[in-house]
């Protein structure tokens, strides 16, 4: 058994679909009580998390794992002795497999009570060739349900965090190492800016969660990227395309000035 404080929530959301189910679990935890912050995961210090307080962690599966950033995060955050309570939930298009048992090991480790995790489908956002608006709108309708139910869970001591031995850690494994994000890091200069569209605006410059674009006289790529696709869906003029993918759809699950709240 244990009993939740004020819930303090860190995301990352890259094209909207975790943007809109830490929305529904906040609404439902404040409608029981629960005073419940959002933090964005690029613009927190794990190191300053409020260990008095349950701690939400959510983010895209990426690799079948999450973004090297959001591991290093997770990485910094701090050990406790007051056995935190903490619980996950990821966004996926089809399965994760490297990332919730290799998680709850992590905050085991650092004496968190993991009392819940959760993967939810949405929407693919993966260069999809062609997007069924009802089809998508049927799968986020759905998502926001089991994201509703979890909430209940955790309310009510009915969340589960499973452990699957060894699989999981060796997808884990894979799906973080060196190599892969090396070849992140390449696939991210291929990013190419539209000259004759973009109005140097700076929004794909304050979007990186990374830090990997500068402006000069256009937007500049450097060599951190980690594919999460914000700069190229959101750009308002459509100025930025990825090379060798020029069909390509742009998926996104909610608006530009939602996600930058």
């Amino acid at each position: 058994m244990y009993k939740m404080t004020n819930i303090d929530i860190y995301y990352f959301s890259g094209t909207g679909n975790t943007k809109l189910i830490v929305d529904k679990m906040k609404d439902c935890f404040n409608a029981n009580n629960f005073k419940t912050n959002l933090y964005k995961i690029e613009k927190s210090n794990p190191e300053k998390i409020n260990l008095k307080n349950t701690i939400g962690l959510a983010f895209p599966v990426a690799f079948q794992s999450t973004y090297k950033f959001i591991w290093d995060f997770i990485y910094k955050m701090p050990a406790t002795r007051k056995k935190t309570i903490i619980f996950m939930v990821d966004t996926l298009h089809l399965f994760s497999g490297g990332i919730v048992g290799p998680l709850k090991q992590i905050f085991k480790n650092k004496g968190y009570n993991t009392i819940g995790a959760k993967e939810i489908i949405m929407p693919n956002n993966l260069y999809p060739q062609k997007i069924n608006v009802k089809k998508n709108k049927i799968k986020i309708a759905k998502g926001l349900k089991k994201a509703e139910k979890y909430t209940y869970e955790l309310i009510n001591n009915k969340s589960k965090w499973i452990n699957i031995p060894l699989l999981p850690y060796m997808l884990h494994k894979v799906s973080s190492s060196s190599f892969l994000l090396k070849k992140s890091n390449e696939l991210g200069k291929r990013y190419k800016i539209d000259k004759n569209r973009c109005t140097k605006c700076g929004i794909c410059i304050n979007l990186c969660p990374v830090q990997n674009i500068i402006m000069n006289d256009y937007p500049i790529y450097l060599d951190k990227c980690q594919l999460c696709q914000r700069c190229m869906i959101y750009c308002p003029e459509n100025a930025i395309s990825f090379k060798f993918l020029w069909k390509f759809k742009k998926y996104k699950a909610i608006e530009l000035d939602e996600l930058l709240k």
